[in-house]
């Protein structure tokens, strides 16, 4: 199943009205009239079993809800719960308005780790818990889907996953394929930032690899980099960019 993976939805210069602030999460917020391309694409491809999901929990959300369902889709909304009703983010009555209308709302950890691969158990254990708790308390059912925050996977992260209680857990990783652990199932997602083509959406719904290759071919080389360079990577890209990162 193709996963895409937005964030928000914002006017362009108004990029830190919704969601982390910053240069570097703003390379992944798209315009409202580009994300409408988008998905009048993605429906003139058929890929509506695409999953359409959002991170971090901006309160764009809303208006990405609004768009979705003028084309009759359902959104993933992950939220980051230890920002539930802070400036820029989704209040308690928007998740359970969100649940209310048919929308997929799940977990981005409590406290978006940048590189949550390398947390140990315990504080794995500890965001996946605590988030599914909150959530499933403040929208009145069973939350059980999550998104992994900063890009950043190992398997511990999933088994937490699993043991916190969630069925679905959608990482970074630019691929279709689905992986089992239990009772859960681990999928990967197309990353769409705030450049990318309604065209390039599109193929990227349907899984072509001519979409798919390059983001592969870059995932791969950012991987790299971020395990030769570690936190050092994380410190440098944040003095250059500013901001949380993704």
């Amino acid at each position: 199943m193709p996963a895409l993976m937005y964030h928000d939805i914002v006017a362009a210069g108004a990029e830190d009205a919704s969601g982390f602030c910053g240069r570097d999460a703003a390379l992944y917020k798209v315009t409202p009239e580009r994300f409408a391309e988008h998905l009048a694409a993605i429906a003139r491809v058929g890929a509506r079993g695409t999953a359409l999901t959002f991170d971090d929990g901006g309160l764009s959300a809303m208006r990405a809800a609004d768009a979705l369902e003028r084309h009759g889709l359902t959104g993933h909304f992950f939220m980051t719960v230890d920002y539930i009703g802070a400036t820029g983010f989704l209040t308690p009555s928007d998740l359970r308005q969100l649940h209310a209308r048919g929308h997929i709302v799940g977990s981005h950890s409590c406290t978006h780790p940048l590189r949550m691969g390398h947390c140990a158990r315990s504080r794995l254990l500890y965001e996946w818990t605590q988030s599914r708790a909150v959530l499933s308390g403040l929208i009145g059912a069973d939350v059980r889907a999550a998104s992994v925050p900063g890009g950043d996977f190992a398997w511990p992260v999933a088994e937490t996953a699993a043991e916190a209680g969630f069925a679905t857990l959608f990482t970074s990783e630019p691929t279709t394929a689905a992986h089992a652990l239990g009772g859960l199932t681990v999928h990967g997602r197309f990353a769409i930032k705030r450049w990318t083509r309604a065209s390039t959406a599109a193929r990227l719904a349907r899984g072509r690899a001519i979409a798919c290759v390059p983001q592969v071919l870059s995932w791969n080389g950012k991987k790299l980099i971020k395990r030769i360079g570690g936190t050092s990577y994380v410190e440098l890209r944040r003095r250059l960019l500013g901001g949380s990162l993704h």
